[in-house]
């Protein structure tokens, strides 16, 4: 803000600026990243909406949490490499499927060989 500006005349000037501006009650914020997510705690978030754009502004307590780097392999996808490569060994299986990233052609040529 402007600083010594009164708060209502700072209101009508961005009012005749076609500015709009709107409190949104929220009791966290996440931002989910590629590699981490910030999380925002107790936040203050406002609308701004200004000639058809939307803008965000948020404040709070922030902080980051690291995403789990392991991949997700469902019992189908164990199921489906055990049928193709006659191993019925489910950690070696869960293994060969995490050492291709969960790709299952990979784990299967894996197994094989």
């Amino acid at each position: 803000m402007i600083p010594n500006m009164d708060p209502r005349a700072m209101k009508r000037m961005m009012e005749s600026m076609g500015m709009k501006n709107t409190e949104i009650a929220a009791g966290r914020v996440v931002i989910e990243g590629k590699d981490s997510d910030i999380v925002i705690d107790n936040p203050n978030v406002v609308l701004i909406e200004m000639q058809g754009n939307k803008i965000f502004q948020i404040t709070g307590s922030i902080s980051e949490k690291p995403k789990a780097s392991g991949t997700e392999i469902s019992d189908e996808d164990i199921k489906l490499v055990k049928e193709q490569t006659g191993i019925n060994d489910d950690s070696a299986v869960r293994a060969a499927l995490e050492e291709s990233n969960g790709d299952i052609a990979g784990a299967i040529l894996k197994l094989k060989s």
